[in-house]
Parts: structure tokens; sequence; C-alpha cells
């Protein structure tokens, strides 16, 4: 069974139902919490009646600074809404690490961003590193991954489709919600992660719901692939995609193919004047929950609620 482990501003802790019991570390960053499960297996054996879950502030299980990698267009679901046909090349990007924010922090909208998009994400955290040419086979995943978390890859539409720049639009500070648990997985877990149910609700209103069936790239074949170019060390956070049912979609074609003819300027000026009719982008004052687990519970990566508000 996996553990799961949260993270407050002065110790780490082993949640067990409501309640949790502190580790036993010098931890600081989750790479050091990796090193040392041990003192994790410890706390989850404790007979210490712990702490309300509740009464505990949750930061992000994943520290900063780390490198934090994200897939593109990697369900099937989301492909569609995308408009892609065919088969879909696996592709990357980096998001910056500063844009990693705590499970019950909000989500700050800058003053020139208009269409503020979600996308719930499972995230890999590695736990051993991953040198440039390895190859990664599905029984391999317990040595390299240590743990799961809930991210949400917010996205600033406008400045990712009219600057073809991801980097800048998925890495403003609060970018990145994590958490609220760091589920740190036995090697039998892993032969359940295809039963992992992503949802996210916006006001209540369920806009993603998808299992890991879903996903084009799973895994192994996508830290193979990243590796060709990219090392990974412990602490490190893969962004595995999202699935179909973001705020953005693609046009009808016939919309697509005439829009194709006009000057950039001009389409995407008519693009977000039609995308402006759209209720489901973000708004100061909504509330976002995601959640990540299996049917049966087995790994269940909590709940995380954030809201949205402007920037001041």
């Amino acid at each position: 069974m996996s553990t799961n482990v949260l993270r407050t501003a002065d110790e780490w802790w082993v949640v067990r139902g409501e309640r949790a019991v502190p580790v036993d570390t010098k931890a600081v960053t989750t790479a050091e919490l990796i090193a040392d499960r041990d003192a994790v297996r410890e706390a989850a054996l404790s007979t210490d009646a712990g702490t309300p879950v509740a009464d505990l502030a949750a930061l992000s299980p994943v520290t900063t600074p780390c490198r934090v990698v994200a897939q593109m267009v990697n369900y099937r679901s989301h492909a569609r809404d995308s408009g892609f046909t065919g088969d879909i090349p696996p592709a990357f990007f980096r998001k910056a690490s500063g844009s990693v924010s705590g499970p019950g922090e909000a989500v700050i909208r800058p003053s020139h961003v208009k269409f503020l998009d979600y996308e719930i994400e499972l995230g890999l955290v590695m736990g051993a590193s991953l040198p440039v040419g390895t190859v990664v086979e599905e029984r391999d995943l317990p040595a390299y991954v240590a743990g799961l978390v809930i991210t949400n890859d917010i996205s600033a539409r406008e400045v990712q489709l009219t600057k073809t720049q991801f980097y800048e639009s998925k890495s403003y500070p609060t970018f990145t919600p994590t958490g609220p648990y760091l589920a740190l997985l036995e090697p039998e877990d892993f032969v359940h992660f295809l039963d992992l149910r992503l949802k996210l609700s916006v006001n209540g209103e369920l806009r993603q719901d998808r299992t890991l069936a879903d996903m084009i790239v799973r895994p192994a074949q996508a830290l193979t692939l990243l590796a060709r170019f990219q090392p990974l060390d412990p602490g490190d956070l893969l962004l595995t995609g999202t699935p179909g049912g973001t705020a953005l979609k693609a046009p009808p074609k016939p919309v697509e193919k005439i829009g194709a003819l006009l000057p950039p300027a001009m389409k995407w000026k008519a693009f977000f004047k039609s995308q402006a009719k759209n209720p489901h982008y973000l708004s100061p004052g909504d509330v976002i929950t995601a959640t990540i687990a299996t049917p049966d519970d087995r790994i269940d990566l909590g709940e995380q609620r954030t809201s949205v508000t402007d920037a001041k």
C-alpha cells in the first residue's frame, strides 16, 4: 500500500485517515525525505494518536527548486478536444519551478490574462537519478519513481497560442498547484496505475474525468523518451498530461480552415472574440477541486482545493 506524506512549514507528516503523525527526519527537501524512507515507515507504524489533518496547513509536498517537466497532448480525449487526428508525436516542455504552489493556495491570474485554463495532471516524483540514455521498462518504474502527486497545469491560453510559448504561459507564480499528498509507492502499487481516475471540478461542476487508460504515452515510455536529452534527479517532477474537458477546445474544422487563411493578428482576434463567450475559463472567485485515486482507494492522492483571484 502507498503511504501518503504531507508537508507543513516545519514538518513532514504521514497521513493516516483523518489524522497525521510527524516523521522523525531531518529532511528539508523532497529528495531528502525520499532518501529517508525508514523514517516514513516508522511514522506509518507509530502508535502516536497524531494530529487532525484539518489542523495542518499543507504546502506543496514537492519542494523547489527542482526540474518541472510536462507532457503535451498525452490523453486521447484531450487530443480530440484539441483537434488532433492520427498519431500524436510525444512532446515535452518545461515549467518554472517557481510556479509550484500549495494545494490550498490561490491561483493568481495575471492582469494581462483573460483566458485562464485548468489541466489536472498526475505528477510523477522521481526517487532516483535518470541519466541521459536510460531505457525504462514497466518493471523498472519502482526503481525511478518514488511517488505521485496531484498537479494542475494552469495555463494562460492567449500567451500560449499567440506566442506559441508554453514556458511563459504555464510558468507564472501559482500556475502549478501541487498536493496535498505525496503518495510514496511500494513496488506492488505500480500495477494499479491504469486504475487511477483524474477528476477536476470548477464550482462543483465536473469538467474532467478520465482514468490513465486514456493516456497515450505511459510513464515508462515517457521517461525513456525524456531521457534521450533530459536527465532527472530525485525530487524532480514530471507532469504526465491532462485528459479532455479543459476550457480550450479546437474550433470546428470549417472555421479552422477559414482562420488559416487570415493574417495571424486577425485570426487570433477572431478566435479570442469567440472564446470570450466560453464560460468555462477561470474567473476570480472560482474554486477548483481536483482528486486522483483508484476506485478501491489503494492509491488516493487527497483533494486539492484552490480558489482563483486576480493579481493585485
